[in-house]
C-alpha cells in the first residue's frame, strides 16, 4: 500500500512514531467484512487509548462478523505537517486505510473544545467538512458521546448523531448500512432508514427557525419519516453486555495505562451542575461476580500491574466492601495495585486506602464543590461541614500529607461569602493539621485548592443560568488567590476563564455556531482543550466575523419558556423535572438520592428504576 511505504520514511522523523503504527497486543485484523468502520478519537493516541469507551466499542463492533472497526487519532503537529506536505490522507491505525475509503467514520464527542480537531481530521482525511457537500463515495460521518446531547454546533458537519449507549445501537446501525450497500440504495435512503433506529438523529432532516432576538422559534422536520424526538439508547443489563476481557495494550505510555473495569453506569445523587449525572441515568450495576471475572480476565490477558474501577461515584456501588476485599486479595496474588477513584472519604474508604497505599500514601482528593452549606444545598451536593472536617481529621491522623480540594466558582447564586467559605475550609484544615501534628512542620498536611469554572450544560437544572463573564471569573480567581496565599501550606490552582467561556458557548450553541467553529478552525484553532494551544483572540475573531455574539450563548440568562437547540433530544430526564430542580435550587431545597426515593425525573418511561433502589 502506498501509505505504508510513505510511512516507513516518515515515522523515524516524528515524535512517538508508535502513535501511528498499530500492532498492539489484541489489535484486530480482518479480511472479510461488509462494513468498514473507523472509530475516531479527536485527540492524541495517548489520550484516546485511555478512554474506556473506545475499548468497549472496538470489541463490540469487531465481534460482529460483518463489521471491521479500526482506530484513528488526531495526529500531533509534526505528523500533521508531514501528512500535508506529502499529501497523505488521514489513515486508520490497523491497516493504514485512508479514512475517506471507510463506510462509516465515527467520532466520539467527549469535550466541546475538541471540535476543531474533528474538522481538522476531516480535512486531513480529504472528506468534505460540510455534510451537504458529501457524495455517494464519502463515508457516513457520525458522532456520539456526552457532547452529542447538544449536537447542534456540529450539525452542519455530521450526517448522524447517536444518542445514548452504543453497544446495541452501533451494530444495528452497521446492519442498516450493510443492507443499503447490498441493495445499492443512495445515501439519503440509508439516512432515512437509519433515522428509524432509536437514538439516531439525522440533523439534515430538521430545520431550526429563529426569533428576531436570536432565540429559537421552532424546530421543524423536513423529512416525514424522521422521529419527533430522539430518545437515547439505554443498556438494560450490564452483566449481559459485551465488555473487553482482552483490551488493546498500548505500545507507549498513555494517560491511564492500566486495566479498567466499569462498576456501574449512572449516578443517583442529582448534583444540579452535573450533566453526566443527568444524561447517564439510570444507575445500573455490574454484579460483583461479573466485576471479579472481568478484572481477572483483563489482568491475565494484559500484564498490567494496576487495576482501576470506573464509575461516577465508586462508594455508591452496593457491594463495594466485599468487592474491594476480594479485589485486594486478587491484587496480592497477582502483585497488582488497586486504584479506587471517586470514593467518599468515610471510615470504610480510609480503611481501604490504608490497606492499598500502606506507608506510601499518595494524595487524597475531595470535592466539596462549594465553600458554604447554603451553596452546597443550591447545587444539591449532600456534603456537610462535618463530613469535610471529619474526613480531614481522619486523614491527618492516619498519616496523609497531601490533599486536593476541588471547588467550582461561578455557581448560581454564588456570593463572595461563598468564596470566603472556600478560604475558611482550607484554613480550618491547616488548623487541624497543626493541632494533630503537634506543630511539627514535617507532619503538616499540604493542601491544594483547585478551582474550576461553572459551565452551564444542556439537560441540567442549570441550563437556564448564565455563566459568569470571563472578567468576573478572573476577579474571583484573584480574590481567592489573594486570600489563600495568606495561609501557609496551601497551594491554589484555577482553570482558564476564557477556555470555560468557549466551552459554554459550544455546550449551549445552536446550529448557527457552526459558522464560527469553521472560522476558528480556518484561523488556526486546533487542540483547544490544551491550555498551551488555546487562543481566545482567534475564537473571538471567528465569532465576530461570523456575526455571532459569544455572550448570547454563554452569559445570558435563558427564559423559562425558551426553546433550546437540544430540545429534540430526549435524554430520559424531562425538561419539567429539570425546571423543578432549577426552582428548588433557588430556594436551597435538597432532592434526595433517587435510589432512596423516586424524584419523578421521567426515566420510568424508559427504564424500571425501582429495582435499583436501596
Amino acid at each position: 500500500m502506498i501509505i505504508t511505504k510513505e510511512l516507513e520514511k516518515l515515522l523515524p522523523e516524528v515524535e512517538k512514531p508508535a502513535r501511528y503504527t498499530g500492532g498492539e497486543l489484541h489489535a484486530v485484523y480482518k479480511e472479510k467484512y461488509a462494513v468498514h468502520f473507523g472509530f475516531a478519537f479527536p485527540d492524541t493516541y495517548e489520550i484516546g487509548m485511555s478512554y474506556l469507551g473506545l475499548q468497549i466499542l472496538y470489541k463490540v463492533l469487531n465481534d460482529q462478523e460483518e463489521v471491521y472497526c479500526e482506530r484513528l487519532f488526531a495526529p500531533s503537529a509534526d505528523m500533521e505537517a508531514f501528512l500535508r506536505e506529502k499529501e497523505i490522507p488521514l489513515f486508520t491505525i490497523e491497516t493504514k486505510t485512508p479514512a475517506k475509503d471507510l463506510d462509516v467514520l465515527g467520532f466520539t464527542l467527549q469535550y466541546e473544545l475538541s471540535y476543531t480537531n474533528i474538522l481538522n481530521m476531516l480535512d486531513l482525511a480529504e472528506i468534505p467538512l460540510f455534510q451537504k457537500e458529501r457524495t455517494e463515495k464519502d463515508p457516513l460521518v457520525i458522532g456520539g458521546g456526552p457532547c452529542a446531547y447538544n449536537p447542534e454546533p456540529l450539525a452542519e458537519f455530521f450526517d448522524i448523531f447517536l444518542l445514548g449507549e452504543g453497544e446495541e445501537a452501533l451494530p444495528e446501525l452497521c446492519r442498516v448500512v450493510a443492507k443499503g450497500k447490498e441493495d445499492g440504495v443512495d445515501r439519503n435512503t440509508i439516512l432515512v432508514n437509519l433515522s428509524k433506529i432509536q437514538g439516531v438523529y439525522v440533523p439534515s432532516f430538521y430545520e431550526p427557525h429563529y426569533n428576531q432576538d436570536g432565540t429559537i422559534a421552532a424546530i421543524e422536520k423536513s423529512v416525514a419519516e424522521a422521529p419527533d424526538h430522539i430518545i437515547k439508547r439505554i443498556i438494560q443489563n450490564l452483566d449481559q453486555t459485551s465488555f473487553p476481557e482482552k483490551p488493546l495494550v498500548p505500545l507507549i505510555e498513555v494517560v491511564h495505562d492500566r486495566s479498567i473495569v466499569e462498576l456501574f453506569r449512572g449516578c443517583s445523587r442529582g448534583c444540579r451542575f452535573c450533566q453526566a449525572g443527568m444524561v447517564y441515568r439510570p444507575v445500573r450495576e455490574r454484579s460483583k461476580d461479573c466485576v471479579l471475572r472481568l478484572a481477572n480476565a483483563q489482568l491475565s490477558s494484559t500484564g498490567h500491574d494496576e487495576l482501576s474501577l470506573l464509575s461516577l461515584s465508586t462508594s455508591d456501588y452496593s457491594e463495594i466492601e466485599p468487592l474491594v476485599k476480594e479485589l485486594m486479595e486478587m491484587g496480592r496474588e497477582k502483585n497488582v495495585s488497586l486504584s479506587l477513584p471517586s470514593l467518599r472519604l468515610d471510615s470504610f474508604s480510609f480503611k481501604v486506602l490504608e490497606e492499598i497505599q500502606g506507608y506510601k500514601k499518595t494524595g487524597l482528593t475531595f470535592a466539596p464543590e462549594a465553600g458554604t452549606q447554603r451553596l452546597r444545598n443550591v447545587i444539591n451536593k449532600s456534603i456537610t461541614d462535618e463530613d469535610i472536617y471529619g474526613s480531614m481529621e481522619q486523614a491527618i491522623s492516619l498519616g496523609w500529607k497531601s490533599v486536593k480540594l476541588y471547588f467550582m466558582v461561578g455557581l448560581p447564586t454564588e456570593t463572595y461569602q461563598d468564596l470566603d467559605g472556600i478560604v475558611a475550609i482550607a484554613k480550618k484544615i491547616t488548623g487541624l493539621s497543626y493541632e494533630l501534628s503537634g506543630w511539627k512542620k514535617s507532619e503538616r498536611i499540604h493542601i491544594t485548592v483547585s478551582v474550576s469554572n461553572f459551565v452551564p450544560k444542556p439537560h441540567t437544572p442549570f441550563q437556564w443560568h448564565a455563566q459568569d463573564t470571563p472578567e468576573v471569573l478572573h476577579q474571583k480567581h484573584m480574590y481567592l488567590k489573594d486570600q489563600l496565599k495568606k495561609i501557609k501550606g496551601v497551594y491554589f490552582t484555577y482553570h482558564d476563564h476564557s477556555q470555560s467561556q468557549m466551552e459554554a458557548v459550544l455546550a449551549k450553541g445552536d446550529r448557527r455556531t457552526a459558522k464560527a467553529l469553521y472560522a476558528a478552525w480556518k484561523g488556526g484553532c486546533t487542540f483547544d482543550s490544551w491550555r498551551e494551544h488555546f487562543h481566545y483572540e482567534k475564537w473571538a475573531k471567528a465569532f465576530k466575523d461570523s456575526g455571532l455574539d459569544i455572550a448570547f450563548y454563554a452569559n445570558r440568562e435563558a427564559a423559562l419558556s425558551e426553546i433550546f437547540p437540544w430540545d429534540l433530544i430526549d435524554c430520559g430526564v424531562t425538561k419539567e423535572f429539570l425546571l423543578s430542580e432549577w426552582n428548588k435550587a433557588k430556594t436551597e431545597e435538597l432532592t434526595v438520592d433517587c435510589r432512596t426515593a423516586c424524584s419523578d425525573c421521567g426515566l420510568t418511561r424508559l427504564f424500571d428504576c425501582a429495582k435499583e433502589r436501596i
